[in-house]
């Protein structure tokens, strides 16, 4: 994934053709390790091919995957909320 990041930031950077040297070159700028068989299977699958055209195709395969439920998460919090209610009768009882 980090090589596939990587070839599209070169590509809006303005690199029209990034080659192996240049992935490893920006990563290796930020102290990430390249694999190099990874980056040449990256490389060989991209060959010939449209950009945009695959990105519009991986779209749609996302597409299929659909969207599932969602929801969840919240809840939590809002526990000290008395802790303030408690000091101020204190304060009363005091006086």
């Amino acid at each position: 994934m980090k090589h596939l990041a990587t070839y599209l930031l070169l590509k809006l950077g303005g690199n029209d053709s990034p080659s192996k040297a240049d992935i490893e070159a920006a990563l290796s700028a930020v102290g990430v390790e390249v694999d190099g068989a990874s980056c040449d299977k990256l490389l060989a699958d991209l060959e010939g091919k449209d950009l945009a055209e695959v990105m519009a195709s991986g779209k749609d395969m996302l597409a299929t995957f659909g969207g599932g439920g969602g929801g969840g998460g919240g809840g939590g919090g809002g526990g000290a909320g008395g802790e303030g209610e408690a000091a101020e009768e204190e304060k009363e009882e005091e006086e």
